[in-house]
C-alpha cells in the first residue's frame, strides 16, 4: 500500500470513529472528512462537484421539499383519528396497518409525528403500549419502496455513482413484505413485554415548570398553603430554589420569600393558572414572551443545545423563544430551567414570538411535535393540489412513465408557483445535514479508489477467497450494518458501509444487488437502541420508555428482522 493509501483509509477509520464518539453531530464529522480530502488532492474538484449534485441525492432532498406541503393537509391527522378502537386488538392492528402503508410512500418522521397526539390522548389504551408499535411500524414501512425511508434513496445515490442501473420503486417490496409480516408478528407477540404506564398522571408529573417570585409580591411572607399554591388543578408544588439551596419535599408551612424559583410539575395546559398569582412571573416571560404562543418540540441529537444550558446558547436571542416547560424520559429533572443542561430527546415546551417560524436553525435543533402549526395549514384547492399532486408524482414513478427525479422536480415546481409551498418554508427546511452527509461519504468512496485502497482490499479477498463464501461474506456486511447504524445514524451506516459491500461483492464474484440490499435492509434494522433513528427518538419520551424497554422488545424483533433479511434477499435475489 502507498502512502496515500495508508492516509485515505485512516480517514476513513477516523469517520468512524468521529461518528461513534460525536454521534449529536454526524454532518460536522463527514463534512471535516470532506475538507480533508479535498484539501490533501485525494479527490478531484470535478469528484466533489459531482458528488454534491449526485442525482439520488437530490431526489432525496426533494422529495423530502415536496412532502412538507402534504404535512400542512388534513389527510393524516384525519385518517390518523380513525386508527383508536377500544378494543385494543383492534386498535393496535389499525396503528400497525395504518403506519406501515403510510410510511411506505410518506416521510416516517411525519407519519410518527400525526400519530403521537391521538395516542397520547386517547382514553381507552396506555400510550406505552402503542408507541413503540408505532415507531417500528414506521420503520418496517419504510422498507417496503425506493421512497419509504432516506436509506433506501441513499444507498441509491451510491448505486447511481458506481454507474450501475438506478434501483426500482419495488425492487425493496418482496423483501420488505416478509419482514413487515414477520416482524408484525413478532411485535404483535411481545406486546405483553411492553410496559403499561398511567400517561395521563405520568406525562403530567414529569413536565417541569419554573416561576419567579417577585420582591414586590403580596405572595411573600406568606406559607405556601396561605397562598393557595396547594390547590392547583393539575399543578404540584415540588421543590423551591432559593438562591443555591434546593429546597424538596415542601411544608404546606413552608414561608415564601422574595427571588424563590418555584418548580411546579404538571400538565403544561393549566401553567396558565400561575398567572392568577400577585407577583409570580414564569420563566418563558421573563424573556419578554408570553404564553398565548405555545409549541411542543424534541431536541435533536445534533443539536446546539446538548450538553450546554438554555441560558450560556442564549437561547431567547437564537431561537426567538423561551422554554416554558421540560420533560425528559421519565426522569425527574431538578433545579433551574436556564441552569439545567439539556439532553438529546428531552421534550420542550416554548413560548415563541413572531421571528420563530423565520428562524432557519429551528429544524436543525429541534423535532416539531406541533408541526403543522407552524407553516400555514392548506385548505380548498390547494390541500387537494398538494395531496393529489404526491400522490400522481409517486405513481408516475412507479410504474416507470417518468423518473422519480423528473416527477419531483415537477411537484415541487407546481407547488411553489401555486402556493402550497413558499420558498421561505423551502429554505426553512432544506436538509442540509443530510446533504453533507451523503455527498461526503461518496466523496470518501471516491478517495478509497483513488488511492488504490479498494483495489487492495479486493487483492486481500481473492487471495483468501476460502474465507469469503458469498453468504458469510453477505452476513458480515449486514452485521457491520446493523451494528453502525445502533452506534452512529442509519443514513450514515448506510453511506459508510456501501463501497466496502460493493467491492467485496465484485472481489469474490457474487451477485452485487444482494450485497446493495443488504446494506440497504441494514441501514433501517434500529430496533434496540432509542437513539439510532428519529422516530425511536421521538416515542422515547413521549411513551416515558426506559432504555430496557427498548432493549426487551428490540431485541427479539432485531433478530426476527435479521434472519428474515438474510432468508429473503438470497432467496429473492440470490448469491
Amino acid at each position: 500500500m502507498t502512502l496515500q493509501s495508508y492516509f485515505v483509509l485512516a480517514v476513513f477509520i477516523l469517520t468512524i470513529i468521529g461518528l461513534v464518539k460525536f454521534q449529536q453531530r454526524p454532518s460536522l464529522v463527514f463534512g471535516i472528512a470532506l475538507l480533508t480530502l479535498f484539501s490533501t488532492q485525494m479527490v478531484t474538484t470535478e469528484q466533489v462537484i459531482k458528488s454534491l449534485s449526485n442525482q439520488g441525492l437530490l431526489t432525496l432532498i426533494l422529495l423530502m421539499l415536496c412532502s412538507i406541503a402534504l404535512e400542512k393537509t388534513r389527510l393524516l391527522r384525519l385518517v390518523a383519528m380513525k386508527v383508536i378502537r377500544p378494543t385494543y386488538t383492534a386498535t393496535w392492528t389499525r396503528l400497525f396497518g395504518f403506519t406501515v402503508i403510510s410510511s411506505a410512500f410518506l416521510n416516517n418522521t411525519a407519519v410518527v409525528s400525526t400519530m403521537l397526539a391521538p395516542i397520547r390522548n386517547n382514553p381507552n389504551h396506555s400510550a406505552s403500549k402503542l408507541l413503540i408499535p408505532l415507531s417500528y411500524a414506521a420503520i418496517l414501512g419504510g422498507t417496503l419502496t425506493l421512497v419509504g425511508t432516506s436509506t433506501n434513496l441513499i444507498v441509491n445515490s451510491l448505486v447511481l455513482d458506481a454507474n450501475l442501473p438506478s434501483l426500482g420503486f419495488f425492487d425493496f417490496t418482496v423483501v420488505g413484505l416478509c419482514l413487515v409480516t414477520t416482524c408484525g408478528i413478532t411485535l404483535y407477540l411481545c406486546r405483553s413485554i411492553l410496559p403499561d404506564r398511567n400517561m395521563k398522571d405520568g406525562i403530567a408529573q414529569s413536565y417541569f415548570i419554573e416561576a419567579k417570585v417577585n420582591p414586590e409580591s403580596s405572595l411573600v411572607g406568606k406559607s405556601v398553603e396561605q397562598n393557595g399554591l396547594r390547590h392547583l388543578q393539575s399543578l404540584f408544588l415540588v421543590e423551591i430554589m432559593r438562591g443555591d439551596c434546593l429546597l424538596s419535599a415542601i411544608s404546606p408551612s413552608e414561608v415564601l420569600q422574595a427571588n424563590d424559583k418555584l418548580i411546579f410539575s404538571g400538565d403544561i395546559s393549566k401553567v396558565s393558572q400561575l398567572r392568577l398569582f400577585d407577583g409570580l412571573s414564569i420563566f418563558a416571560e421573563n424573556s419578554g414572551l408570553l404564553l398565548d404562543n405555545l409549541r411542543e418540540v424534541v431536541v435533536r441529537p445534533e443539536s446546539i443545545l446538548t450538553g450546554n444550558t438554555l441560558k450560556s446558547v442564549g437561547f431567547r436571542s437564537l431561537f426567538d423563544a423561551a422554554v416554558v416547560a421540560i420533560k425528559r424520559d421519565g426522569e425527574k429533572v431538578s433545579g433551574k430551567i436556564g441552569k439545567l443542561k439539556i439532553r438529546p430527546g428531552d421534550f420542550l415546551v416554548l413560548a415563541v414570538g413572531e421571528d420563530f417560524k423565520s428562524r432557519r436553525n429551528i429544524r436543525k435543533n429541534f423535532i416539531l411535535l406541533s408541526d403543522i402549526e407552524l407553516d400555514s395549514r392548506l385548505s380548498g384547492k390547494k390541500e387537494w393540489l398538494a395531496i393529489a399532486g404526491f400522490i400522481a408524482a409517486i405513481a408516475l414513478s412507479a410504474v416507470g412513465v417518468i423518473s422519480l427525479f423528473k416527477a419531483v422536480v415537477l411537484l415541487l415546481g407546481v407547488l411553489l408557483l401555486s402556493g402550497c409551498l413558499t420558498s421561505s418554508e423551502v429554505l426553512r427546511r432544506f436538509p442540509i445535514d443530510i446533504w453533507v452527509i451523503i455527498s461526503s461519504a461518496i466523496v470518501l468512496s471516491y478517495a478509497l479508489l483513488n488511492s488504490g485502497v479498494i483495489e487492495v482490499f479486493n487483492q486481500i479477498v481473492s487471495n483468501n477467497s476460502s474465507l469469503f463464501s458469498p453468504l458469510i461474506a453477505l452476513i458480515t456486511v449486514y452485521i457491520v450494518t446493523l451494528l453502525l447504524t445502533e452506534l452512529v445514524t442509519n443514513n450514515a451506516a448506510a453511506a459508510l458501509v456501501f463501497p466496502i459491500a460493493y467491492g467485496l461483492a465484485v472481489s469474490i464474484g457474487a451477485n452485487p444487488m444482494a450485497f446493495i440490499m443488504v446494506v440497504a435492509f441494514g441501514a433501517s434494522a434500529s430496533f434496540i437502541s432509542p437513539y439510532g433513528y428519529q422516530t425511536n427518538l421521538m416515542v422515547f419520551n413521549a411513551g416515558q420508555y426506559k432504555l430496557n424497554d427498548f432493549i426487551k422488545i428490540g431485541v427479539p424483533v432485531s433478530i426476527v428482522y435479521s434472519v428474515t433479511v438474510i432468508t429473503a434477499i438470497v432467496m429473492v435475489f440470490g448469491l
